[in-house]
């Protein structure tokens, strides 16, 4: 089977699934996402490289971003339109775009969580700063801002004031102020890897005096056995966005709720694999030969 990954060469994540991916005999393409070309002409669409137009199976292991803000909306679109045309052609893409449009994007994927019937924090998008204040105090008098694209605790604020939370939109540039109510929890959540019909979990524990729970921001992991309504939580939540591989952050508040605070279409699982005892690329490889054996036409790797 001929797998390209879209991600940076070199990464931890990417290295180790190309390598669980070879020792299963598979041909593997590690292609960057600023590689990928696109054609139209009066006979149809092509793409290159030539390893991805080619691939009989797509796995995303980067998020399809730009560095530059002033370029990231166009580089997203295409870049996203170009993972719908090739999962259009047939090709299993790992994950469905569908499934990394909504993950990528936080108030989407909650959105979508709500609407399935699981429970999420209390969340405002507002676009001035006399919004982002009242919200503020509809959340409670507590939250956390988040960029609405991000990951592995980057941009995330405290705001415990109304002056804080207004000054998170200038009144003239305008802008998107992401809040959701501060959850008072034990100082650690939850991370469940789900990948097809298997589940991995860790607990990531919060660095001392720190309210962040990202093992980024410092936090460390724990083997972790969640009760059964925990799993069905993470399952019910990869099944709501659509997508096959997923990390469901799950954080339990001190009065008992648990909370779906994200969901990560292109999950990380590093510091899971410390504590799990588990191959994890080996586990997804598996994954992807099982996708790609049920593509319309397919009769051998």
């Amino acid at each position: 089977m001929r797998v390209a990954i879209l991600g940076e060469p070199g990464g931890w994540h990417v290295d180790r699934l190309a390598d669980a991916l070879r020792q299963r005999g598979h041909h593997v393409a590690i292609i960057r996402w600023a590689e990928v070309t696109a054609g139209v002409d009066t006979s149809g669409t092509s793409f290159g490289p030539e390893d991805l137009a080619g691939a009989d199976a797509i796995v995303v292991r980067g998020m399809p971003g730009a560095p530059a803000a002033a370029n990231r909306l166009e580089d997203v679109i295409f870049r996203m339109d170009a993972l719908g045309q090739l999962a259009a052609r047939g090709v299993p893409v790992i994950n469905p775009p569908r499934a990394l449009e909504i993950a990528i994007d936080k108030y989407l994927s909650l959105a979508v969580l709500a609407d399935a019937g699981l429970p999420i924090p209390r969340t405002a998008v507002v676009q001035d700063a006399a919004a982002a204040a009242r919200a503020w105090d509809e959340l409670g008098r507590d939250c956390v801002a988040k960029p609405i694209f991000g990951s592995r605790g980057r941009g995330l604020t405290r705001v415990r004031s109304a002056a804080e939370a207004a000054a998170l939109l200038p009144v003239t540039e305008g802008g998107i102020a992401y809040l959701q109510e501060f959850v008072d929890h034990p100082g650690w959540d939850v991370r469940i890897l789900v990948v097809g019909n298997r589940t991995f979990s860790m607990k990531r524990v919060a660095a001392g005096g720190d309210w962040r729970t990202n093992i980024s921001r410092g936090a460390h992991p724990e083997a972790f056995t969640p009760p059964a309504a925990w799993i069905d939580l993470a399952v019910r939540s990869t099944a709501a966005v659509g997508a096959t591989i997923a990390g469901i952050d799950l954080l339990p508040t001190a009065d008992g709720r648990v909370y779906v605070v994200e969901v990560n279409g292109v999950p990380a699982w590093r510091g899971l694999q410390s504590v799990a005892g588990t191959d994890v690329a080996a586990e997804i490889t598996l994954e992807i030969e099982l996708i790609a054996a049920c593509r319309p036409g397919r009769t051998g790797s």
